[in-house]
Protein backbone atom coordinates (compact mmCIF):
# COMPACT_ATOMS: atom_id res chain seq x y z
CA UNK A 1 0.00 0.00 0.00
CA UNK A 2 2.58 2.36 0.98
CA UNK A 3 5.82 1.48 -1.34
CA UNK A 4 4.55 3.82 -4.27
CA UNK A 5 4.60 6.77 -2.39
CA UNK A 6 8.12 6.25 -0.20
CA UNK A 7 9.59 4.83 -4.04
CA UNK A 8 10.18 0.98 -2.70
CA UNK A 9 9.77 -1.98 -5.17
CA UNK A 10 8.80 -4.39 -2.17
CA UNK A 11 8.12 -4.37 1.36
CA UNK A 12 11.25 -3.64 3.35
CA UNK A 13 10.49 -4.83 6.67
CA UNK A 14 8.71 -8.13 6.29
CA UNK A 15 9.10 -10.66 9.16
CA UNK A 16 9.71 -13.13 6.73
CA UNK A 17 13.35 -14.16 6.89
CA UNK A 18 14.33 -13.04 3.98
CA UNK A 19 18.32 -13.70 3.16
CA UNK A 20 18.16 -10.66 0.68
CA UNK A 21 17.17 -8.36 3.38
CA UNK A 22 19.96 -9.72 5.68
CA UNK A 23 22.07 -7.33 7.34
CA UNK A 24 25.40 -8.69 8.29
CA UNK A 25 26.28 -6.25 11.53
CA UNK A 26 28.86 -7.68 13.57
CA UNK A 27 26.78 -10.09 15.89
CA UNK A 28 25.39 -11.44 12.96
CA UNK A 29 28.75 -12.10 10.53
CA UNK A 30 30.04 -13.47 13.89
CA UNK A 31 27.38 -16.17 14.38
CA UNK A 32 28.01 -17.11 10.58
CA UNK A 33 31.39 -17.65 11.00
CA UNK A 34 30.91 -19.86 14.33
CA UNK A 35 28.42 -21.24 12.33
CA UNK A 36 30.96 -22.43 9.58
CA UNK A 37 33.45 -23.06 12.12
CA UNK A 38 31.20 -25.41 13.89
CA UNK A 39 30.52 -27.43 10.75
CA UNK A 40 34.18 -28.04 10.02
CA UNK A 41 35.15 -31.60 8.96
CA UNK A 42 35.92 -32.45 12.80
CA UNK A 43 32.62 -30.50 13.73
CA UNK A 44 29.71 -32.40 15.47
CA UNK A 45 27.41 -30.35 17.39
CA UNK A 46 26.88 -26.42 16.70
CA UNK A 47 24.81 -24.29 18.93
CA UNK A 48 23.49 -21.02 18.02
CA UNK A 49 20.94 -18.87 21.03
CA UNK A 50 19.10 -15.77 20.94
CA UNK A 51 16.25 -13.94 22.08
CA UNK A 52 13.00 -14.41 20.48
CA UNK A 53 13.27 -11.99 16.80
CA UNK A 54 17.35 -11.16 17.05
CA UNK A 55 17.47 -13.03 13.24
CA UNK A 56 18.55 -16.39 14.51
CA UNK A 57 16.32 -18.22 11.83
CA UNK A 58 17.40 -15.91 9.15
CA UNK A 59 21.23 -16.61 10.12
CA UNK A 60 21.19 -20.46 9.59
CA UNK A 61 18.87 -19.63 6.35
CA UNK A 62 21.91 -17.41 5.06
CA UNK A 63 24.46 -20.43 6.10
CA UNK A 64 21.88 -22.62 3.85
CA UNK A 65 22.35 -20.33 0.93
CA UNK A 66 26.18 -20.93 1.01
CA UNK A 67 26.51 -24.25 1.51
CA UNK A 68 28.30 -26.53 -1.71
CA UNK A 69 26.08 -28.17 -3.85
CA UNK A 70 27.37 -31.73 -2.43
CA UNK A 71 25.25 -31.00 0.87
CA UNK A 72 22.24 -32.42 1.79
CA UNK A 73 20.10 -31.05 4.76
CA UNK A 74 17.30 -32.34 7.22
CA UNK A 75 15.52 -29.05 8.15
CA UNK A 76 13.66 -29.90 11.06
CA UNK A 77 10.93 -27.17 12.10
CA UNK A 78 8.64 -28.60 14.63
CA UNK A 79 10.99 -29.87 17.95
CA UNK A 80 8.35 -30.94 20.07
CA UNK A 81 8.59 -34.94 19.04
CA UNK A 82 9.09 -38.00 20.66
CA UNK A 83 12.60 -39.87 20.07
CA UNK A 84 10.20 -41.60 17.15
CA UNK A 85 8.80 -39.15 15.51
CA UNK A 86 12.10 -37.11 15.68
CA UNK A 87 13.78 -39.81 13.49
CA UNK A 88 11.12 -40.77 11.64
CA UNK A 89 10.97 -36.93 10.73
CA UNK A 90 14.74 -37.25 9.85
CA UNK A 91 13.93 -40.24 7.62
CA UNK A 92 11.23 -37.61 6.05
CA UNK A 93 13.95 -35.03 5.26
CA UNK A 94 16.46 -37.57 4.11
CA UNK A 95 14.19 -38.79 1.30
CA UNK A 96 14.13 -42.64 3.46
CA UNK A 97 12.28 -44.69 2.94
CA UNK A 98 9.88 -46.70 5.85
CA UNK A 99 7.32 -48.67 6.33
CA UNK A 100 5.01 -46.67 9.02
CA UNK A 101 3.40 -49.61 10.88
CA UNK A 102 7.39 -51.44 11.19
CA UNK A 103 8.20 -48.22 12.41
CA UNK A 104 10.88 -48.67 15.54
CA UNK A 105 14.22 -46.89 17.38
CA UNK A 106 16.19 -49.30 15.96
CA UNK A 107 14.95 -49.70 12.43
CA UNK A 108 15.07 -45.79 11.77
CA UNK A 109 18.31 -45.76 13.52
CA UNK A 110 19.42 -48.47 11.24
CA UNK A 111 18.05 -46.49 7.95
CA UNK A 112 19.70 -43.27 8.82
CA UNK A 113 22.96 -44.95 9.51
CA UNK A 114 22.47 -46.80 6.31
CA UNK A 115 21.48 -43.17 4.79
CA UNK A 116 24.88 -41.16 6.17
CA UNK A 117 27.21 -43.92 5.24
CA UNK A 118 26.06 -43.92 1.51
CA UNK A 119 26.36 -40.36 1.33
CA UNK A 120 30.15 -40.47 3.02
CA UNK A 121 31.05 -42.75 -0.04
CA UNK A 122 29.18 -40.53 -2.45
CA UNK A 123 31.07 -37.28 -0.95
CA UNK A 124 27.83 -35.41 0.53
CA UNK A 125 27.85 -33.77 3.86
CA UNK A 126 24.63 -34.26 5.60
CA UNK A 127 23.70 -31.66 8.34
CA UNK A 128 20.89 -31.34 10.66
CA UNK A 129 19.11 -28.03 11.54
CA UNK A 130 16.75 -27.85 14.15
CA UNK A 131 15.07 -24.77 14.95
CA UNK A 132 13.58 -23.98 18.06
CA UNK A 133 15.82 -26.37 19.49
CA UNK A 134 14.61 -25.50 23.53
CA UNK A 135 11.25 -27.66 23.06
CA UNK A 136 13.46 -30.75 22.79
CA UNK A 137 13.40 -33.18 25.38
CA UNK A 138 16.73 -34.66 27.37
CA UNK A 139 15.78 -37.91 25.73
CA UNK A 140 15.37 -36.59 22.16
CA UNK A 141 18.80 -34.98 22.61
CA UNK A 142 20.28 -38.13 24.17
CA UNK A 143 18.85 -39.70 20.99
CA UNK A 144 20.73 -36.67 18.41
CA UNK A 145 23.92 -37.70 20.32
CA UNK A 146 23.70 -41.05 19.66
CA UNK A 147 23.60 -40.47 15.72
CA UNK A 148 26.28 -38.55 15.67
CA UNK A 149 28.41 -41.46 17.24
CA UNK A 150 28.64 -42.50 13.63
CA UNK A 151 32.39 -41.37 12.33
CA UNK A 152 34.90 -41.89 10.15
CA UNK A 153 39.04 -41.01 11.82
CA UNK A 154 38.51 -37.55 10.51
CA UNK A 155 34.60 -36.58 10.02
CA UNK A 156 31.61 -36.58 12.00
CA UNK A 157 29.05 -38.41 9.18
CA UNK A 158 26.38 -36.20 10.74
CA UNK A 159 26.76 -32.31 11.82
CA UNK A 160 23.72 -30.99 13.81
CA UNK A 161 23.15 -27.40 14.43
CA UNK A 162 20.47 -26.27 17.31
CA UNK A 163 18.93 -22.95 17.16
CA UNK A 164 16.99 -22.16 20.05
CA UNK A 165 16.06 -19.49 23.08
CA UNK A 166 18.02 -18.90 25.80
CA UNK A 167 16.69 -22.00 27.46
CA UNK A 168 18.86 -24.51 25.60
CA UNK A 169 21.62 -23.01 27.21
CA UNK A 170 20.21 -23.92 30.19
CA UNK A 171 19.13 -27.67 28.65
CA UNK A 172 22.35 -28.12 27.87
CA UNK A 173 24.02 -27.68 31.24
CA UNK A 174 21.87 -30.92 32.97
CA UNK A 175 24.02 -33.47 34.51
CA UNK A 176 22.54 -36.42 31.67
CA UNK A 177 23.47 -34.17 28.81
CA UNK A 178 26.93 -33.66 29.80
CA UNK A 179 28.42 -36.21 27.07
CA UNK A 180 26.33 -33.74 24.52
CA UNK A 181 27.29 -30.52 25.43
CA UNK A 182 31.33 -31.89 25.73
CA UNK A 183 30.65 -32.20 21.92
CA UNK A 184 29.78 -28.78 21.02
CA UNK A 185 32.25 -27.74 18.75
CA UNK A 186 31.07 -24.27 17.87
CA UNK A 187 28.71 -21.88 19.86
CA UNK A 188 27.37 -18.49 19.70
CA UNK A 189 24.35 -16.42 21.37
CA UNK A 190 22.81 -14.00 19.24
CA UNK A 191 22.93 -10.24 20.87
CA UNK A 192 19.97 -7.46 19.78
CA UNK A 193 21.36 -4.38 17.34
CA UNK A 194 22.99 -1.43 19.08
CA UNK A 195 21.59 2.24 18.17
CA UNK A 196 24.05 2.24 15.56
CA UNK A 197 23.44 -0.91 14.05
CA UNK A 198 19.71 -0.18 14.16
CA UNK A 199 20.37 3.01 12.12
CA UNK A 200 22.53 0.92 9.52
CA UNK A 201 19.72 -2.05 9.71
CA UNK A 202 17.06 0.03 8.24
CA UNK A 203 19.09 2.09 5.76
CA UNK A 204 20.16 -1.43 4.69
CA UNK A 205 16.67 -2.54 4.12
CA UNK A 206 15.10 0.46 2.28
CA UNK A 207 18.28 0.17 0.05
CA UNK A 208 17.77 -3.38 -0.67
CA UNK A 209 13.89 -2.64 -1.40
CA UNK A 210 14.83 0.51 -3.95
CA UNK A 211 14.96 3.84 -1.67
CA UNK A 212 18.45 5.59 -1.12
CA UNK A 213 16.77 8.72 0.21
CA UNK A 214 16.45 9.17 3.93
CA UNK A 215 12.80 7.58 5.11
CA UNK A 216 13.29 7.77 9.17
CA UNK A 217 14.60 10.62 11.34
CA UNK A 218 17.27 10.57 13.97
CA UNK A 219 14.27 11.28 16.47
CA UNK A 220 12.36 8.17 14.77
CA UNK A 221 15.63 5.81 14.78
CA UNK A 222 15.93 6.49 18.54
CA UNK A 223 12.09 5.66 19.24
CA UNK A 224 12.95 2.75 17.47
CA UNK A 225 15.80 1.85 19.31
CA UNK A 226 13.74 2.40 22.59
CA UNK A 227 10.40 0.98 22.17
CA UNK A 228 12.26 -2.42 20.10
CA UNK A 229 15.20 -2.64 22.38
CA UNK A 230 17.38 -3.73 19.18
CA UNK A 231 15.59 -6.79 18.21
CA UNK A 232 15.47 -7.23 14.58
CA UNK A 233 11.54 -8.59 14.52
CA UNK A 234 9.69 -5.79 16.69
CA UNK A 235 11.82 -3.44 14.58
CA UNK A 236 10.47 -4.46 11.28
CA UNK A 237 6.51 -4.49 12.87
CA UNK A 238 7.55 -0.72 14.31
CA UNK A 239 9.17 0.05 10.82
CA UNK A 240 6.12 -1.13 8.72
CA UNK A 241 3.69 0.20 10.86
CA UNK A 242 5.66 3.51 11.23
CA UNK A 243 5.31 3.59 7.36
CA UNK A 244 1.77 3.19 6.74
CA UNK A 245 1.11 5.64 9.21
CA UNK A 246 3.34 8.23 6.88
CA UNK A 247 1.22 7.18 3.87
CA UNK A 248 -1.83 7.83 5.58
CA UNK A 249 -0.56 10.89 6.94
CA UNK A 250 1.33 11.58 3.80
CA UNK A 251 4.23 12.38 5.45
CA UNK A 252 7.26 11.59 3.52
CA UNK A 253 10.02 11.20 6.67
CA UNK A 254 8.70 9.44 9.27
CA UNK A 255 9.55 11.11 12.67
CA UNK A 256 9.80 10.20 16.63
CA UNK A 257 5.58 10.56 17.21
CA UNK A 258 4.67 8.44 14.73
CA UNK A 259 7.30 5.72 15.74
CA UNK A 260 4.96 6.42 18.88
CA UNK A 261 1.77 5.52 17.82
CA UNK A 262 3.25 2.82 16.16
CA UNK A 263 4.52 1.20 19.07
CA UNK A 264 0.95 1.70 20.93
CA UNK A 265 -0.38 -0.19 17.76
CA UNK A 266 1.90 -2.87 17.82
CA UNK A 267 3.50 -3.00 21.58
CA UNK A 268 0.20 -1.41 23.51
CA UNK A 269 2.84 1.00 24.54
CA UNK A 270 1.00 4.25 25.04
CA UNK A 271 3.25 7.55 24.71
CA UNK A 272 4.36 8.85 28.11
CA UNK A 273 2.30 11.59 29.23
CA UNK A 274 4.45 15.36 29.87
CA UNK A 275 5.03 15.69 33.31
CA UNK A 276 2.88 18.73 34.87
CA UNK A 277 5.72 21.54 35.74
CA UNK A 278 5.60 25.11 36.27
CA UNK A 279 5.18 27.56 33.33
CA UNK A 280 8.71 28.69 31.79
CA UNK A 281 8.13 32.21 32.60
CA UNK A 282 7.88 31.59 36.65
CA UNK A 283 11.33 29.89 37.02
CA UNK A 284 13.05 33.44 37.05
CA UNK A 285 11.05 34.79 39.43
CA UNK A 286 11.22 32.28 41.71
CA UNK A 287 15.66 32.41 41.15
CA UNK A 288 15.17 36.21 42.67
CA UNK A 289 13.16 34.88 45.38
CA UNK A 290 15.41 32.46 46.93
CA UNK A 291 18.11 34.47 46.10
CA UNK A 292 16.43 37.56 48.13
CA UNK A 293 15.53 34.91 50.94
CA UNK A 294 18.78 33.66 50.89
CA UNK A 295 20.42 37.32 51.39
CA UNK A 296 18.04 38.06 54.17
CA UNK A 297 18.79 34.97 56.01
CA UNK A 298 22.23 35.33 55.96
CA UNK A 299 21.94 39.06 57.20
CA UNK A 300 19.80 37.79 60.33
CA UNK A 301 22.72 35.38 61.21
CA UNK A 302 25.24 37.99 61.34
CA UNK A 303 23.22 39.70 63.68
CA UNK A 304 22.34 37.47 66.22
Amino acid sequence: MYTAFFGLNSQPFSIAPNPEFMYLGSRHTEALAHLRYGLGDAGGFVLLTGEVGTGKTTVSRCLLAELPPNTQVAFILNPTLSELELLAAICDELKIRYKKTDASLKLLTDKITTKLQKNHQAGINTILIIDEAQHLQPAVLEQLRLLTNLETNTKKLLQVILIGQPELQQLLQRQDLRQLAQRITARYHLMPLTLPEVKYYVEHRLQVAGCSRPVFADSALKKLFEFSGGIPRLLNLLCDRALLGGYSQQKALIDGKLIELAAGEILAIKPLAPKPGLPVWLWPLLFVLCLALGVSLSLLWLQT
